[in-house]
């Protein structure tokens, strides 16, 4: 019982003795350095905490370092110079791969194929028997053209025959030339074929579409003997369907002057109105039938009674429109 006692009281002695007996911690045994090791400090935010971040460059030995590996020497290769900018890009990409007389031809064939090329048309308006109280007419309206979108030579031709003879015929050549979206301006000579005695005029005028798709037509005339009258005509198609159109027509002349020897007034000398229902079998083939009214003003129709003739007239008319 004793020794028990002795033994248990010397245990805690006896277990502690080894632990007592071991030498220092190896950090224990180094000498501590006279500059503090740098240590990482966990991430912070804050102006306090970047100042903390920043390493002390003027203690660190720039000698033994390898600056080509870091790339601070990659500005100087790369300063700016003084070389002029590089030209403008232009509109046409293709003048950077083809030569300047290249381009021209490819532009050159552009505008004829597309706007500067030479197109036609042959229109005959017009070409219809009048049937008449008294008798049956043939009347005609026609025009034709050659050129481009801005110059054209127009040649225009209308006249009206009985069963006897041709009352009146008329040829114009016109030198054309657009003067707007819709509007050409024209010049150039009229010939009349009858009445006699003939007349040769000098020719100013317009052609185009009003507005709200009315075709207009107005010319100014003045003969070789000084004589000035003057024209005006238009047209609208109204369609009833894609086929079926129906024109109301005028037209109306003007004389400044009294001219005896063909039967004409001053003033206001005739007006024809006309409404004509035609169907496109064709854009090109056109029948059509319809109803003209003509009658003679002023001093023209006192010449026309004097010579026996009806001071106006209604006619019933059939004919065809052709393009050719």
């Amino acid at each position: 019982m004793k020794w028990t006692l002795i033994i248990a009281a010397a245990a805690p002695v006896i277990l502690a003795t080894p632990v007592l007996a071991q030498s220092d911690p190896p950090a224990m045994q180094m000498p501590w350095p006279t500059t503090p090791p740098q240590t990482q400090a966990p991430a912070e935010t804050g102006d306090q905490d970047a100042d903390r971040l920043q390493m002390d460059h003027g203690a660190m030995d720039h000698s033994q370092m390898d600056h080509s590996q870091t790339g601070h020497g990659a500005a100087a290769d790369d300063a700016v110079g003084n070389e002029p900018p590089p030209a403008a890009p232009t509109d046409h990409a293709a003048e950077r791969f083809y030569t300047a007389d290249e381009m021209a031809a490819a532009r050159g064939q552009l505008q004829r194929e597309h706007g500067g090329a030479i197109v036609s048309n042959l229109m005959v308006d017009m070409a219809e028997l009048q049937l008449g109280d008294d008798e049956t007419a043939f009347h005609w309206e026609g025009e034709g053209w050659i050129g481009g979108d801005i110059n054209r030579f127009v040649f225009k031709t209308e006249g009206e025959a009985n069963e006897d003879d041709v009352e009146s015929a008329e040829v114009q050549a016109l030198y054309s030339r657009a003067i707007g979206p819709y509007f050409d301006l024209q010049a150039g000579v009229r010939y009349d074929i009858e009445p006699r005695p003939n007349r040769v005029y000098a020719v100013l005028g317009f052609e185009g579409v009003a507005p709200y798709w009315f075709e207009t037509t107005g010319a100014l005339f003045v003969s070789d003997e000084g004589e000035v009258s003057a024209r005006l005509e238009g047209s609208y198609d109204a369609r009833l369907t894609q086929r079926l159109i129906l024109q109301p027509r005028g037209e109306i002349n003007f004389s400044a002057d009294d001219i005896p020897e063909l039967e004409v007034g001053a003033g206001v000398t005739d007006v024809e109105l006309g409404l004509r229902l035609r169907y496109d079998i064709t854009r090109n083939f056109a029948p059509y039938v319809g109803v003209s009214y003509e009658t003679k003003l002023g001093d023209t129709a006192d010449y026309a009674s004097a010579a026996g003739e009806d001071e106006s007239d209604m006619r019933f008319v059939f004919g065809v429109r052709v393009r050719l």
